[in-house]
This record gives C-alpha cells, sequence and structure tokens, in this order.
C-alpha cells in the first residue's frame, strides 16, 4: 500500500514514511492509493467479531508488507485493552468512546500510534520529536500514549485558557519525555504553527520530526476500527444492555435489539474532521454505514461548505464544546481528495448547533434518561434532533458517537446535571500539576523553543 499527498499524486510514500513524517513535503496529508475492502467474511462477520479481530483486518491492509500479522496482532491486543459499547439511549444508539485511559475517543489512535512507531523505529539511533496540537483532548491522549517510549518525545501546544483545567493537567502534567506549550492564540494557530515546524528545512536538519494529529494517517485509520464494530453490531441487533456512564439508562429503550439488516447513521461530532473521515474509510471498506451525519459547534465551515459547495476556512471561535473550536478543519483536505462535492452531500448531512442549544441538550437527555453526555455529545444529540425536525432524516437506526466522558467537562455539565460519575483515571489525572510553557502564537517562536530541547 502506497500513500500519496493531496496536493501532488506523484508524492509518494510507504506507511512507515507517511507515519513517521506526518505531513508529506509538499504540505499535503497522506492519503492511500486505494480504501481496501474488507473480504466477504470479515463484512458479513463484523457485527459477531471480537473487537480486536476487526482492528486487525481493518489496520492489516493499509501496514501489509511493513508491518508483520504477528506483529500487528500484538500491537493491536496491546493498543486496544478498553471497548466501545454501542448502547440504547432513548430513541438512538450512543457508541461510548471513551473507556480509554484519557477518557476521550483519541485513545484509539494515539495508543496505536505509540505502538506502531515503536515498531517502525527499531533499530533507530536518532531520536524522533512529536509536534502535536490540540484543542483539547488530542493533546492528553497522545501524552498518555507516548509516555516513556523509547526514543520518542512529545511536545504538545495547545491555545492557553481555551481547553479545560482536567484537559490542562493530561496535557501538560506528565513529565519526562512530554512538554507542553501553551500558545496565546486559538487551535488553528497551534496547527499553523505545527505544520509549518514539520516544513522547516533547518529545523529537519536538527531533529526527526513527526506529527500525532489526525493530520498524521496512522492516527486516523485505526479510528475506522469502532466505526466498522459498531455498525455491523447496529447492522445485526446485537447491542451492550449497559454502557459505563452511570448512573443507568431509566426506563427501556425504544431502540429494537432485534436483527435490522439495515446500515445505520452515525453521527459524528466534528471539529477538525478526522475522525468523520476515518468513518468514510470504514463505510467504504465495506461498513453497513447508510450515511454520516457532521455536527458541529458554531465553527461551521463544513456545514457551510456541504449547503453552498464552497469551501470558506475561518477563524475559530471558542465554544463550551471547545473541542471542536476549528475553523480551517485540517482533514477536509482528505475528504476533498476521495470524495467530489456531490459525493459528500449524498453521504454526510451537516448541521450546526449552538452553545445555548448544548446546554439545553444536556439538561434534557439527563433528565429523560438518567444519562450524562458531555457538550460534544451533546452537539451531536442535538443535531439529530434538528435533522429529525426538518425532516432530513428517513427511518432507521441512528447512532450518535459519544466522543469524550462527561466528566471531562465537569465546568459545563455541573451545573447543568450535577456531577457525573468520575473515571479513576481521571480522578488521578486530576491530582498533577501544570507544568507548561507560555509562547506567542509564530512559528519563530515554537522553532526557537525546540531548538532548546534537542
Amino acid at each position: 500500500m502506497y500513500y500519496y499527498s493531496t496536493r501532488n499524486k506523484n508524492e509518494k510514500a510507504c506507511f512507515a514514511t507517511a507515519a513517521l513524517t506526518g505531513l508529506a513535503p509538499d504540505g499535503g496529508l497522506f492519503v492511500p492509493e486505494e480504501i481496501p475492502q474488507y473480504p466477504a467474511q470479515v463484512r458479513s462477520s463484523l457485527g459477531t467479531m471480537d473487537f480486536c479481530d476487526i482492528a486487525f483486518e481493518t489496520i492489516k491492509p493499509y501496514v501489509r508488507d511493513e508491518i508483520p500479522d504477528t506483529v500487528l496482532a500484538d500491537i493491536v491486543r496491546s493498543a486496544f485493552t478498553f471497548t466501545a459499547p454501542l448502547i440504547p439511549v432513548a430513541n438512538r444508539y450512543t457508541l461510548e468512546l471513551f473507556h480509554g485511559p484519557t477518557a476521550a475517543f483519541k485513545d484509539f489512535g494515539a495508543r496505536f500510534m505509540a505502538r506502531s512507531f515503536s515498531y517502525l523505529r527499531r533499530g533507530e539511533d536518532r531520536p524522533l520529536r512529536i509536534l502535536v496540537a490540540t484543542s483539547g483532548d488530542t493533546g492528553g491522549a497522545v501524552a498518555d500514549g507516548f509516555f516513556e517510549v523509547q526514543g520518542i518525545s512529545v511536545t504538545v501546544l495547545y491555545p492557553k485558557g481555551r481547553v479545560t483545567p482536567l484537559q490542562e493537567r493530561q496535557i501538560s502534567g506528565l513529565g519526562k519525555n512530554i512538554s507542553a506549550l501553551a500558545v496565546e492564540g486559538s487551535f488553528d494557530d497551534c496547527q499553523r504553527m505545527v505544520k509549518a515546524a514539520l516544513a522547516d528545512d533547518g529545523l529537519k536538519k536538527k531533529m526527526a520530526l513527526s506529527s500525532a494529529n489526525s493530520i498524521n494517517i496512522s492516527r486516523l485509520i485505526p479510528q475506522a476500527v469502532y466505526y466498522s464494530s459498531s455498525a455491523g453490531r447496529a447492522f445485526a441487533g446485537r447491542i451492550d444492555p449497559d454502557g459505563e456512564a452511570t448512573p443507568r439508562v431509566k426506563g427501556h429503550s425504544v431502540v429494537s435489539a432485534g436483527k435490522s439488516d439495515l446500515p445505520v447513521t452515525l453521527c459524528v461530532p466534528s471539529g477538525n474532521f478526522g475522525n468523520l473521515t476515518a468513518g468514510l474509510y470504514a463505510m467504504k471498506m465495506g461498513a453497513p454505514v447508510k450515511r454520516f451525519i457532521a455536527a458541529t459547534n458554531i465553527n461551521k465551515t463544513v456545514p457551510d461548505f456541504l449547503e453552498s459547495g464552497e469551501y470558506l476556512a475561518r477563524r475559530s471561535q471558542a465554544t463550551i464544546s471547545n473541542a471542536m473550536d476549528v475553523g480551517a478543519p485540517s482533514n477536509y483536505e482528505r475528504m476533498a481528495a476521495h470524495f467530489s462535492w456531490e459525493e459528500m452531500r449524498r453521504i454526510i448531512l451537516g448541521v450546526s448547533v449552538s452553545d445555548e442549544e448544548t446546554r439545553e441538550t444536556i439538561a434534557r437527555v439527563h433528565k429523560d434518561s438518567g444519562y450524562f453526555i458531555d457538550p460534544h455529545s451533546a452537539v451531536g444529540w442535538k443535531g439529530v434532533d434538528k435533522l429529525h425536525a426538518e425532516n432530513k432524516l428517513e427511518d432507521g437506526a441512528v447512532g450518535i458517537l459519544c466522543t469524550a466522558h462527561p466528566a471531562k467537562f465537569s465546568e459545563v455539565v455541573r451545573p447543568i446535571t450535577g456531577d457525573p460519575p468520575v473515571p479513576p483515571s481521571l480522578a488521578l489525572a486530576m491530582k498533577r500539576t501544570v507544568n507548561s510553557k507560555t509562547i506567542p502564537a509564530e512559528v519563530p517562536a515554537l522553532i526557537e523553543t525546540l531548538y532548546t530541547y534537542n
């Protein structure tokens, strides 16, 4: 399998090069030369297969000839030690993606990336520095995934004052091979600075660099796994009776647990659009997904594009769903490389949700179902409500990706519903001390800082 740049199809690389460099030399994003198909036997068994077996079958064609099957199987088993329950809440499914060590969906990609990097760099003497821009959850997941991995250090850039206290501790509280930079700007500034540093010739001569945002193909591909797993289970009518966002859901579900034989519509709370792009890969591989809903907060660059056909990046605006505060989503470039505007409109519905609507949804879902949701998942929930009200959704099962545990955003959730349950991993993270350096939102400031780390 080869990968080419979104800006030049002649700029090709193998998986190892695409993963370890992160960004193509011309500044584009690497995409696979083809999206492979699941074998018929795998496609028909997605509803009953073990999660790690689905992960192996999903990732294998993307890394063939570079990661042996036995090694890949070990990586998958080591990375995915937690599950993604598909449970009924009210009249829809929720896919709980927050059972990893940092309680966010980013754990799936970050843990696979850390283990695959360790294998791909075996025997390499030159240390690798990974740069990652985060609007909240990515930084903590990457920091945790790469913590104490030999020969690899991580620098996380995050917008100062725009992440929660818990997120900041997850990003900057580990120390050792993890460093944190608080940028006096937005996530878009952080992302711009990382891309510029990765392309800086002088810096590349001094150190080996890579990225860990969803601009890196090795973080995006493993995220396709939970789409295939959940869509397969929904198609087969196999759901989990309970998730872990206690207290348990009140009453009985109106989502049928019987075999549906119908593809599911999946709503994806979206910011940088890496998660949705991974879902598109799963769909193209053969997962039984009918269509996607791209639910954003007021940073609605992609929903506006789907409506008008004109892509207009803009400055991001701060919201209570801060991990989605992205005005120039990087993965739009990947989506556009694979699909025309007309194709995207057929398989993706766009919708945006305000902070007021988000708060109202958190309150209503908890009142009606006893279920806690975080602000990002609430954007997805309300997005489905709005599309139903506009008669834009056909009959059939709908699932919402719950991308983070509500306790990660207790500052928002607590005044609305009371305290959500706190997983042990988050309780431990809150005890950490913030240790970060503040820099201006300027590329030279980042490059100068990186030189001091070398």
